[in-house]
């Protein structure tokens, strides 16, 4: 059963780990690209900021964004902004987000995102702990996916191998680190491949960070994901 009120603790956290991380750059720094193509660290922090708003939305019934359109030009006024004012937006958005997870609510009901995705209230906290914890690796200032933490990791993995579960461009395939064992893909009696290597790794792979160097592939070649 997902428990809302300890992932909020644990997005805090990782929020906090986040901006002091991140206080240590400059404003040109900030300015330089990060991992995402197309994207400086102005960009990711901009991001971080207005989907915090977002998921504020959510969870108090409003639409996500206004549009894709909108979203989008958010980021882009936002992430030319300077370290401080960067910093204490990231801060003061994931304030208004503890805030509304903090107050009285039905954490059962069902819940609108993006693109017409829909979940439960309760899974929201997770959602935005995804976020903050891989757009802190995607900033590029030595928080890698090895320094995630252990639960964020298995559960992330848990999360992203059910998003592709029945995907027909994904066959089936059985992930593992030697301990954990995960299936995804198209729905078979057995799977087609075994995917093999540390759970970082692992989930490097599943959200698009890393090409899959670092994992073996068993009964065929590792599978292409779709994007998320």
């Amino acid at each position: 059963m997902i428990d809302h009120a300890r992932d909020l603790v644990s997005v805090r956290e990782a929020t906090e780990r986040l901006l002091t991380a991140a206080a240590k750059l400059d404003n040109a720094s900030v300015a330089e690209p990060s991992r995402l193509p197309g994207w400086s660290r102005g960009h990711v922090l901009a991001h971080l900021a207005r989907n915090a708003d977002a998921l504020v939305n959510v969870l108090q019934g409003r639409p996500m964004y206004v549009s894709a359109t909108a979203r989008d030009a958010d980021i882009e006024r936002d992430a030319p902004r300077p370290l401080d004012v960067q910093l204490t937006d990231v801060r003061d958005s994931a304030a208004r987000f503890q805030e509304t997870g903090a107050a009285p609510a039905d954490w059962s009901r069902t819940v609108e995102l993006r693109n017409g995705v829909t979940d439960a209230a309760a899974r929201v906290p997770f959602r935005r702990w995804v976020e903050v914890e891989l757009h802190h690796v995607d900033l590029g200032i030595g928080y890698e996916l090895e320094d995630l933490p252990a639960e964020f990791v298995e559960r992330e993995i848990d999360f992203l191998a059910e998003r592709f579960t029945g995907h027909p461009d994904v066959p089936p395939t059985r992930l593992t680190d030697g301990t954990r064992a995960w299936s995804t893909g198209r729905e078979a009696g057995t799977p087609e491949i075994t995917v093999t290597g540390p759970a970082p790794e692992l989930l490097g792979w599943l959200a698009g960070r890393r090409d899959g160097a670092g994992l073996t592939a068993q009964g065929g070649t590792l599978p292409s994901l779709p994007p998320l």
